[in-house]
């Protein structure tokens, strides 16, 4: 990332030498610069299990955002870029920098590479960009790459949550297989909104609807079936549950999920088209499109809905689809992905944090965790690095980091 300059010597550099070459694709170096708590950081670090500890507030979840953002996607936060960027409180809203930068070093069997994101200096209004060996490329591209798997505090209830972060949810296990789905998305998206201000603004004539639903039609046929695709595979890796979390399985509903069911894709495409235009003529906005398809989970021994299941069942069952999602890239891409566990053991007992450690270390890869409490950690001494983040020394300046010995 070119945010970072050669001659500019981070505030914080950390070494941990304890690298396990064994694994396939880890980051061996992440810098940070104007982000979040961090006005400049990095850090050298292993291949397996990392535990990041610090009171809260430190910026352990910052750490583990970064990251996420090297992958393609909006991040853990789905933050916006003005919330990202490092300032300190006092300094004047017209004065405070707007650029921001993450950059790592990944390697693998095949060597190392260098990828990064933010948003450059002399950006003028633009949007974050993705970095790969210094070019700029398209996030499809950096997912050839990298695939990173994550889960935080806020997706505990991602069952029970609104539809809308379901279909999210799942369109990241999409990506990490297909990055060419956030294109998909993208386009499908733009188009939705598109046919909605011409409705709303009374404009646009048979003919230029007609194209808009044309693309519509074609994109939520693709759309849906690379859902459709991972969904099946994803339930032959996940039936069965592993190290004591449980078997599950994912369903998707929805209209154009059933037509796809009986009908060929393009008569599909054709049926969405006819309900748009019916919906249109009738001035209605709604049309059937993986918009509104309902993305769920049964819990395999209960046959119970997730929607229906305890807080815990939920946690259950949101870690071993997780899990499984990573066997299967594992299986398929021959790449674990980058696993983000945020604060994960405050919301485990010891019996699961013990299932999860021991799943990660079967499973091999690079592994962060974060927590308050190191005891909750303790399984991991053996084989996980220790980071602390103790407060910046004085304010502006960037957190320290300690390793634990």
């Amino acid at each position: 990332m070119t945010g970072f300059s050669h001659q500019t010597k981070p505030a914080v550099a950390l070494e941990i030498d304890n690298v396990r070459a064994e694994k396939r694709c880890w980051l061996s170096r992440l810098r940070l610069q104007n982000f979040r708590n961090y006005p400049s950081a990095e850090l050298s670090i292993g291949s397996g299990q990392m535990v990041i500890l610090g009171d809260n507030g430190a910026g352990k979840t910052n750490l583990l955002e970064a990251v996420s953002l090297l992958a393609p996607g909006r991040g853990l936060r789905r933050a916006k870029a003005e919330q990202i960027v490092f300032s300190q409180p006092s300094t004047p809203l017209e004065s405070r920098r707007t650029d921001w930068a993450v950059a790592a070093t990944l390697q693998s069997d095949h060597g190392s590479v260098d990828l990064g994101t933010g948003i450059m200096p002399d950006s003028q209004g633009g949007g974050r960009v993705m970095r790969l060996e210094g070019s700029t490329v398209s996030q499809a591209e950096i997912g050839n790459y990298l695939a990173v798997s994550w889960i935080t505090p806020q997706m505990d209830g991602i069952f029970i949550d609104a539809p809308a972060a379901r279909r999210r949810f799942l369109d990241r296990l999409v990506i990490a297989f297909d990055p060419a789905h956030i294109g998909r998305m993208s386009r499908y998206e733009k188009a939705l909104r598109q046919r909605a201000h011409l409705l709303a603004e009374g404009q646009g004539d048979a003919a230029w609807f007609g194209a808009i639903e044309a693309v519509l039609a074609e994109t939520a046929v693709a759309v849906t079936a690379a859902r459709q695709s991972l969904i099946k595979a994803l339930n032959d890796e996940a039936e069965n549950g592993w190290f004591g979390f449980p078997g599950v399985e994912l369903r998707l509903e929805g209209d154009v999920e059933s037509w796809l069911g009986t009908m060929p894709a393009l008569a599909v495409e054709d049926g969405i088209m006819a309900a748009a235009r019916r919906a249109r003529e009738a001035g209605e906005v709604t049309i059937p499109g993986p918009h509104g398809s309902d993305f769920q989970a049964i819990h395999c021994a209960s046959r119970n809905p997730a929607i229906l299941a305890s807080t815990g069942q939920q946690k259950a069952m949101l870690i071993a689809v997780i899990l499984a999602h990573a066997r299967l890239q594992d299986r398929r891409l021959g790449r674990v992905p980058v696993m983000l566990f945020d604060d994960i053991a405050a919301h485990l007992d010891a019996d699961r944090r013990a299932a999860l450690f021991d799943a990660m270390q079967t499973l091999g890869g690079q592994c962060w965790y974060s927590g308050t409490d190191a005891a909750q950690f303790s399984a991991l001494r053996q084989s996980a690095d220790y980071v602390k983040i103790l407060p910046a020394p004085t304010a502006g300046a960037t957190p320290i980091f300690e390793v634990i010995s």
